[in-house]
């Protein structure tokens, strides 16, 4: 059986097995009571047992996952405390990502893969504008046009309000205030750097679920340092998109003796601070069904009700550290933080969340049956990788080691929508021109029928063309961004 000690006291040592792994769970507490070390050494944990990781790095601090830590005083007292031998500093195999590509591998995906309702919510539209959206999306797939970067979505946008009144009949209104709203929140989005998280080549999963020769899991170490103080919004969109990517594309696995893969999502209120009900309960859907992917995720944030109350009652291990209660609200919050957590005769839970020393914490995980054993108090196993980040010229050595170096640095810009929409509107304007110049030989009843044809259609016929000599092409987005909740 594999099983990861997450720490003990006084003789008690609390072991979760690994099988328990995708059943999810919990890191919670006020800054600075230790739930960064937490997170890594779970992460290193889940590593050691050839567990693939993702965590995203906040504070800047986890890049020293990668390097050895050293056996201090400090670090000696407390293996002493929790009873365990044998403790040997390493580092773990990992990889450097970077959504601005910057500090790691840069991270990109598509406009067509994050689809409208992940889109809808990064621009914070209103439900009208959200209709537009899809609207865009719908005329894109009809007519074989890849949304791939922001330029494709802004070419499209501006290309529906020129034809607005031909599209009408078979799309519906589409409102040039929408429109212009929208195409104000992508200038938004760009000022935010956006424009390096959309194109090509875009992140393949596999990529995130690698070991390494030994057998140990990879831990895939996303820089969130500037990503969620530049663009929160784009932070918890792209955490929301891997989820539901890896829903969409993982098969069943069944009762598994370890995770696929795991993954810590710190500043975990970010993902549903103002998300609109309809992205919260597909959040919640996945959170419960992905569990038979063999994927476990990990919230990590500084109270337990940051998360919606149908997606806390789904996570098996909750380790939550010290909560101040300074006020009324304070107390009130550690009270139902403590109501979380099946009881234990010898722990006064109340008092102890309040009580909890850096580095110590209440621990409630899962028995083989499901159900969760009494809470534990106990100091967290130190992690055997280094504390606090790599220096700038270790984490550039790792990065020119990776076997991603160099597969997604250079970006590839494909014909897509702006490039179609482009060269339909220069072969109008020769074709206009060649009308122009023949005007006077034609009937004058062809000039009427020639209008008769609209630009929309002229653009259809030619996309469907297009579309129809390009064998097997199919635009498809996962779960989140379904047009009609499947894949088309």
């Amino acid at each position: 059986m594999l099983e990861i000690l997450i720490g003990g006291q006084k003789g008690t040592q609390v072991i979760m097995d690994a099988a328990m792994g995708n059943r999810h769970g919990m890191i919670s507490g006020a800054t600075g009571t230790g739930k960064t070390v937490t997170l890594q050494t779970m992460a290193e944990a889940f590593s050691k047992i050839g567990v693939p990781v993702f965590l995203a790095d906040i504070k800047g601090d986890l890049t020293g996952i990668a390097l050895a830590g050293s056996a201090t005083d400090k670090v000696n007292e407390r293996l002493q405390q929790i009873g365990i031998t044998g403790f040997q500093p390493r580092g773990n195999p990992s990889v450097f990502w970077d959504i601005f590509g910057k500090t790691g591998h840069p991270v990109r995906t598509t406009i067509s893969d994050m689809g409208p309702l992940l889109l809808s919510n990064l621009l914070e539209l209103n439900d009208t504008q959200t209709g537009v959206l899809y609207t865009c999306f719908k005329i894109a797939d009809d007519n074989g046009m890849l949304l791939l970067d922001l330029k494709d979505l802004r070419a499209m946008l501006s290309w529906m309000g020129d034809n607005a009144k031909e599209l009408q009949a078979e799309y519906g209104n589409v409102a040039s205030a929408s429109l212009g709203a929208i195409q104000r929140q992508l200038l938004v989005l760009e000022e935010q750097g956006a424009d390096d998280f959309f194109g090509e080549p875009a992140l393949k999963l596999a990529d995130f679920c690698k070991t390494d020769f030994s057998g140990n899991g990879v831990i895939s170490v996303l820089d969130a340092t500037v990503l969620t103080s530049k663009s929160p919004k784009l932070y918890a969109t792209f955490l929301l998109w891997l989820l539901s990517e890896l829903y969409e594309n993982f098969p069943e696995v069944g009762n598994a003796d370890r995770p696929k893969l795991v993954l810590f999502f710190d500043e975990a209120h970010l993902l549903f601070d103002q998300a609109p009900k309809a992205l919260t309960d597909k959040i919640e859907q996945i959170v419960r069904l992905i569990r038979s992917k063999g994927v476990g995720v990990y919230f990590i944030s500084q109270s337990p009700l940051d998360i919606p109350e149908d997606i806390l009652g789904q996570l098996g291990l909750k380790i939550q550290h010290a909560l101040r209660a300074f006020t009324p609200k304070d107390q009130q919050v550690v009270k139902s933080v403590a109501e979380n957590f099946r009881s234990n005769p010898a722990i006064n839970t109340v008092e102890a969340i309040q009580e909890l020393k850096t580095g110590e914490a209440l621990v409630s995980i899962l028995n083989k049956d499901g159900s969760p054993t009494p809470v534990e108090r106990i100091f967290i196993r130190p992690p055997e990788s280094q504390l606090g980040p790599a220096t700038a010229e270790q984490r550039a050595d790792i990065i020119s080691r990776s076997p991603f170096n160099g597969q997604y640095e250079q970006v590839v810009d494909r014909e897509s929508a702006y490039e179609m929409l482009k060269n339909k509107a220069t072969q109008q304007a020769a074709a206009d021109e060649i009308d122009r110049n023949n005007d006077a030989a034609r009937p004058k009843t062809s000039a009427s029928a020639r209008n008769r044809q609209s630009v929309a259609e002229v653009l259809m016929k030619s996309a469907a063309r297009t579309l129809g000599s390009t064998v097997g092409r199919q635009i498809v987005r996962g779960l989140l961004g379904s047009l009609l909740g499947s894949r088309r």
